[in-house]
């Protein structure tokens, strides 16, 4: 019998959900809580299903969401999540086929990129995703740090403010606006929704036990909140009752260096903590170097994270801005036939203007690479030396590589 893929009704929904969870290694049944949590933030006109005998054997969701690109500007995205199949439907196609039309949808719709997180490498170079953004997390031995145990908030010496706890209301309320300056100024962000928040602060219930976290913000000296830390501990301690506490933190958002610095100094602070495990962050961030010692934080993940599919390739180059005024001729393949041709790109102090054109190539490259390239972290020269980029006209990697590097690296702080 053939195998029909088709969006899920909400009749079929607790279905999917099941398949979801096969396909991820979770116990397959959840509660009828969890699978209406999942059903609301669900747009069924997104969500695509497998089914086979009347069983859903694949998932795959998208849904709207705006991406941060270097300059400051946001641009609509097809987010791409919940991506499985179940193990007995391998190798059959079925996730090329619900990728094929959800891309195609998001052309139509006008969507400039599409964007995922992916659990596994080698699949999602196949439908144009390159890796753009990656994580770092650290774990810091506290003891070792060389941070003065005897700190007691910020001073005017390191910007002066204050750092305050705060409850999931307080969040709520002050932390949409603190986010929306933060995305702005950071590439590789995505926006954070209502129910992101209600979700991240137990305003929602997805019918799993909530566990509250600790929240504290930080204020600058004209009381503005600047900073936010979201953390939890494990609240272990040893055989001779020596606190061994590893304090965990989920979010840490901050709008200037003196507000992170105060956040994490905070953190790396509280009594009975000997480690602080930072979470996901870019992989240059200045964690490490506000520590005495900076070998004190040791790095226990470095992986890509955000990956990155260019759906137009003239609105998303023209978007993002450049370190260096140039020219370059761009061919790109694309086996989708959603962004492929032959452009040329001008960046001025005026901005960049894209336009296709019939002029030989100074770079040929595939989507994927386009992809990996456009956020700023990947290098065009390593790309040229690996060979998944060519060189038509000499030097034309040294050109791609001064307009599209950034002095700082692309971080999304979301999972989605």
């Amino acid at each position: 019998m053939s195998i029909e893929v088709r969006t899920v009704t909400e009749a079929g929904f607790a279905d999917w959900n099941r398949a979801l969870n096969t396909g991820f290694l979770r116990t397959p049944t959840d509660t009828d809580e969890t699978v209406e949590w999942r059903l609301a933030r669900a747009d069924l006109d997104r969500t695509q299903g497998a089914f086979e005998n009347g069983r859903c054997v694949a998932t795959f969701r998208s849904f709207a969401q705006e991406l941060t690109v270097t300059g400051g500007a946001v641009l609509r995205a097809d987010a791409v999540s919940n991506v499985t199949v179940s193990p007995t439907h391998r190798r059959r196609g079925l996730l090329s086929r619900m990728m094929s039309t959800d891309l195609a949808r998001a052309k139509e719709r006008g969507d400039t990129v599409a964007t995922l997180i992916a659990a596994e490498y080698p699949i999602y170079g196949r439908y144009g995703f390159g890796p753009a953004a990656s994580v770092t997390e650290w774990a810091v031995d506290v003891a070792r740090s060389g941070l003065d145990p005897r700190w007691a908030g910020p001073t005017a010496a390191d910007g002066g403010g204050r750092i305050d706890l705060v409850d999931a209301s307080d969040v709520r309320k002050l932390g949409p606006e603190l986010h929306e300056r933060f995305r702005a100024r950071q590439p590789g962000a995505v926006d954070r929704d209502e129910r992101w928040w209600g979700a991240s602060t137990g305003q929602t219930s997805n019918g799993l036990p909530w566990t509250e976290p600790y929240y504290a913000v930080y204020r600058s000296a004209s009381g503005e909140v600047e900073g936010l830390a979201v953390y939890a501990s494990d609240g272990l301690w040893g055989d001779t009752k020596q606190p061994l506490n590893t304090v965990s933190v989920r979010d840490l958002i901050a709008l200037t260096p003196a507000a992170e610095r105060a956040l994490w100094r905070f953190v790396c602070s509280i009594d009975w903590v000997t480690t602080v495990r930072t979470g996901h962050r870019a992989p240059d961030d200045l964690l490490p170097y506000f520590l005495p010692d900076p070998r004190a934080a040791r790095i226990v993940t470095q992986a890509d994270f955000l990956w990155v599919r260019i759906l137009d390739v003239v609105r998303a180059l023209e978007a993002r801005t450049y370190a260096v005024p140039g020219t370059l001729v761009l061919e790109i393949h694309d086996a989708a036939g959603l962004a492929g041709g032959r452009f040329r790109l001008d960046v001025s102090p005026e901005g960049a203007s894209c336009t296709p054109t019939a002029e030989s190539a100074d770079l040929a490259l595939d989507v994927r690479e386009l992809g990996a390239l456009y956020l700023g972290d990947e290098s065009a020269l390593r790309l040229a030396a690996l060979g998944t980029v060519a060189e038509e006209r000499p030097g034309a990697a040294a050109v791609a590589e001064a307009l599209f590097r950034t002095p700082r690296r692309p971080w999304c702080p979301d999972v989605f």
